[in-house]
């Protein structure tokens, strides 16, 4: 080794000797030029290499990058995570006294106090960089001080589970050992608190360069931490480890270090990282350091390997972990070959294909390139699809009656429509070919309907919701080109599921977002339709998958916001909502129970509670406190405060927010009895305590055990003899009711109130029905005139009224001075009045036809001065001729009516069979008129007296 000829600052000037893993030799690096040493040591052969000469930026040189590259410093933070092996030569001539950026004076036998460097992720193995983010200021100043001072050296150390930072954490060391003070702790406990977080033997690093927050430490040699000197920056006293003694001709040695070395090799032949080190010279020790650093064994693994001094040991240590490199490598190229040759008669021809080749592909390819990753992680998703498997279809009609009935209380017309397609697929022998969208208000159950339908037939069961959805690629996947490329969820669904038939569950589709990058509503139509979704293409696969065997439901609150082309492909199945007796039902005997048993409160509750020591076996008789407690409750929701929930907090079609309201009167329930049960014991007498119990020597002798036992036996007595027996008053507490007097004490007030205004409408105002998002409603039409002179006739509009309703009411003005002039030729009053319609709930908006015959009803009662027929309550859309049209939401306008307790409602004619359609409950007790001209409206509305 030529001698150093001058320091600057810590660095040697004129000379730095680089060692590459590739061979042990020299490298002589000058400032002006770079030529090789004409010897270089490969163990007894002597080579000359041609000489290398750059020009002034030596940074460009291939020699001069080696150590960049190798400790990773012009590279990205993925890539610094590799480490770089140099080992010493065998005849103890040390090269790596001088490294490319470091100072080589000081010893290292007299570095005995160093700056403690804790690791979150892997120990750091002597003879490997390893680049670390250090962002506490004070470490990085003390780590810069001792460049500076000619002692480059650190010890690294292994941070214990629990101890370690965020794996997402940029810093390494990012104020590790802030994190693990203990403010207010006595010094000398706080120190031995942070010295148990890290483990006690790690590894001399050298400081090889620091650049920024970015430090790259070079191991050197095994340490043994032996006390703490400061905390801030955490440093200590070490001793220097040294290997033991070992006999290199021992033969089981020598076998081991051969087997090593062997399997060594079968490792770097497909790692190109490694592939020209030459392994052969290496010391024993240096062999088995290197084995650990280059496998992919986890840091408690390589940790082991770190403090193992028996040499014989730490190399059959090695060769596990290496060993384990190997199967795994091999793992992952068979499981792929595995999974193909398993299912090559189920897979596509056109597919197979596909995956031969690109298994030939994985083949050639060494797992650390970049292509070896993508390549596996495409045959990972292509051959891990369920190729052939099927789950089987179930079309026993009577069973999914069942299921259905014991998922949902009502809605015979939807579960009629289900069993209908059921009894089809029945006959056909299949049920794809069929895309069902269930429809209707929010809380209705359009997904567990869904989830039943799939029970019943036996499918596997997806979901995806897609509301807001304005990424192509979530459907279709993405190129591979880009970074992160996934495939699109409907592959997804067939990796998740298992089999080639599920029932994927569209849910929200009416909520489809859409932007520049394209339309999810044509991709989605690729997706379900039966005549293309046999080859699905997916971006990432690249290959067409056969989608037709899935059976596609979706759920929709509002049909019209659907796509057209989409629409068009599927069979709308409404569901309408709930009445208030199905309502009760669904409460009574679903929401009631679930609620209670989530809230954790049943009819008559036992509670134990057991206070002792920590210690499983009682030191002191005087620390044992049993208290024996049972609790006497039932809590009861009537039916009336039910109703009231219903009608008063819950009038939407569905059962959700009824749910959220049942949870916050048992929630309330929940929080009365536990803090009614936190002051219920009382301490009586402990004397009776002591007397009944053991001596205070058998005490200390008992375990938890016998005690629970004792506890158990005094369980079959009556409550009057376990009170005495355990020295506690156990109250037993009353029957709570909820009913309507006290409902508002655990909901609040009421949100609605009542909707019907007028026991008896004034002249001018009539009853109408709406359809809303939230179910049904009844609102007033109410119409005054401003003025009254010759030729001032005309009409103003209020109530924040849509386009259609706008012009509903033009039409009801020109019907109604149509029938006036026809009834009363000699009454003027449309021709001489000014009129204001209003519609009330003015912060509401309000569009739609159908109140159109309620607007005219209201223009002729205000023109002739009459009342309006009593509980009277009518909708329909009215033609300039007078015919009455149909209308929607025929049962949502029932509920709202019977809410309101109306007896009287006109439907147009058009509407009679949705009206027949209703549960005979839902219809009792009305009288419904239907009406195909508004001649009809007129007779019930006003000549009631006839």
């Amino acid at each position: 080794m030529m001698p150093n000829k001058g320091f600057k600052n810590g660095f040697d000037t004129s000379l730095v000797h680089l060692r590459l893993p590739s061979y042990y030799g020299l490298l002589h690096l000058r400032r002006q030029s770079l030529t090789l040493n004409s010897r270089v040591f490969f163990g007894a052969r002597h080579v000359t290499p041609p000489a290398i000469r750059v020009g002034s930026s030596p940074v460009q040189s291939l020699l001069f990058r080696a150590p960049t590259q190798l400790t990773g410093c012009n590279r990205s933070s993925r890539e610094l995570g590799r480490r770089v092996y140099f080992s010493a030569r065998s005849d103890g001539v040390d090269l790596l006294s001088s490294s490319p950026i470091v100072s080589t004076n000081p010893n290292l036998e007299d570095c005995l106090t160093v700056i403690a460097l804790p690791l979150p992720h892997k120990p750091l193995i002597p003879g490997f960089y390893m680049p670390i983010y250090v962002k506490d200021p004070k470490v990085l100043a003390a780590l810069q001080e001792s460049t500076r001072q000619q002692a480059p050296y650190v010890g690294a150390f292994l941070l214990k589970d629990g101890a370690s930072t965020d794996s997402s954490s940029r810093s390494e060391t990012d104020n590790v050992v802030e994190k693990f003070k203990g403010k207010g702790k006595p010094k000398k406990k706080r120190r031995k608190e942070l010295l148990n977080r890290i483990y006690q033997v790690g590894t001399l690093a050298q400081i090889s360069s620091i650049q920024g927050e970015q430090v790259i430490l070079f191991g050197r040699r095994r340490l043994l931490i032996k006390e703490m000197v400061s905390e801030d920056p955490l440093t200590v006293n070490v001793y220097h480890l040294k290997d033991k003694p070992y006999d290199k001709d021992n033969a089981v040695i020598k076998a081991s270090y051969v087997e090593v070395i062997s399997t060594l090799r079968d490792v770097l032949k497909t790692n190109s990282l490694w592939r020209d080190q030459d392994i052969g010279d290496f010391s024993y020790q240096h062999l088995a350091d290197f084995g650990a650093g280059i496998s992919g064994a986890n840091k408690h693994q390589n940790q082991g390997v770190l403090k193992e001094l028996d040499v014989h040991k730490r190399l059959e240590l090695t060769l596990e972990l290496v060993k384990k490199q190997v199967e795994i490598n091999k793992i992952k190229v068979a499981k792929i070959r595995v999974r193909i040759d398993t299912n090559r008669d189920k897979i596509p021809k056109h597919v197979l294909k596909v995956m031969e080749e690109e298994f030939t592909k994985l083949e050639m390819l060494e797992d650390n390139y970049s292509d070896f990753d993508l390549t596996y992680n495409y045959l990972d998703w292509l051959t891990v699809l369920p190729w052939g498997n099927f789950s089987y279809e179930n079309f026993d009609v009577l069973r999914a009656k069942k299921i259905l009935d014991e998922d949902h209380y009502g809605l015979s017309d939807v579960k009629e429509r289900i069993l209908e397609f059921i009894a089809v697929g029945r006959l056909r022998g299949t049920s794809q070919g069929k895309i069902i969208c269930l429809s209707g208000p929010p809380g209705v159950g359009k997904t567990s309907i869904g989830r039943s339908i799939a029970r019943a037939l036996g499918r596997k069961f997806f979901r995806f919701a897609v509301g807001g959805l304005s990424d192509v690629g979530e459907i279709k996947g993405h190129c591979q080109t880009y970074v992160g490329a996934m495939p699109g969820k409907m592959v997804q669904c067939l990796k998740s599921v298992g089999t080639e038939n599920p029932l994927i569950l569209i849910d929200e589709i009416d909520k489809l977002g859409r932007c520049h990058t394209g339309d999810p509503a044509s991709a989605l139509l690729e997706v379900m339709d039966p005549e293309q979704n046999a080859n699905f293409l997916d971006h990432f696969l690249n290959v067409t998958i056969d989608l037709s065997k899935v059976l596609f439901v979706c759920t929709a609150n509002v049909i019209e916001m659907i796509p057209g082309p989409l629409l068009d492909r599927m069979e709308v199945i409404d569901l309408s909502g709930y009445g208030t007796d199905e309502k009760m039902h669904i409460a009574r005997d679903y929401l009631v129970k679930t609620t209670c048993r989530d809230c954790g409160i049943k009819p008559e509750q036992v509670s134990l509670t057991t206070i002792v020591p920590q210690s499983p076996v009682i030191s002191d008789y005087h620390l044992l406190f049993l208290a024996y407690e049972r609790y006497h409750f039932q809590v009861d929701v009537s039916d009336a405060a039910l109703l009231s929930l219903i009608e008063n907090y819950c009038r939407e079609a569905g059962v959700r927010n009824l749910q959220k309201q049942i949870e916050k009167i048992y929630r309330k329930v929940a929080l009365e009895l536990v803090r009614q049960g936190a002051v219920s014991l009382d301490v009586t007498d402990t004397k009776d305590t002591k007397s009944s119990a053991k001596t205070d020597s058998e005490v200390k002798r008992m375990k938890l055990a016998d005690i629970m036992k004792i506890l158990e036996s005094a369980t079959g007595d009556s409550t009057e003899s376990k009170t005495k027996q355990s020295g506690v008053v156990a109250k037993t507490f009353k029957k709570v009711m909820i009913d309507e007097s006290n409902l508002a004490d655990y909901v609040g007030k009421p949100v609605f109130q009542e909707e019907k205004i007028y026991e008896q409408t004034p002249v001018g105002v009539v009853m109408g029905l709406a359809w809303t998002s939230m179910g049904g409603s009844t609102l007033y039409i109410e119409t005054t005139f401003v003025e009254e002179g010759e030729g001032k006739g005309g009409l103003h509009i209020t109530g924040q009224l849509g386009d259609v309703m706008k012009e509903s009411a033009e039409i009801a003005h020109t019907v109604a001075r149509k029938i006036m002039f026809e009834k009363e030729p000699e009454n003027l009053f449309f021709a001489n009045s000014k009129l204001h319609l209003h519609v009330p709930e003015g912060a509401t908006p309000k569009d739609g036809p159908s109140a159109g015959c309620t607007m005219i009803t209201s223009f002729l009662s205000l023109a002739m001065k009459k009342l309006v027929r009593k509980d009277l309550a009518m909708t329909g859309e009215v033609t300039l001729t007078g015919r009455i049209l149909p209308i929607g939401g025929v049962k949502e306008k029932t509920i709202a009516a019977k809410r309101s307790r109306i007896k009287t409602i006109i439907f147009p004619e058009a509407n009679r069979r949705d009206f027949e359609e209703l549960a005979e409950n839902m219809k009792e007790g009305l009288d419904v008129h239907f009406v195909d001209e508004y001649e009809k409206i007129f007779d019930l509305a006003f000549n009631y007296d006839h």
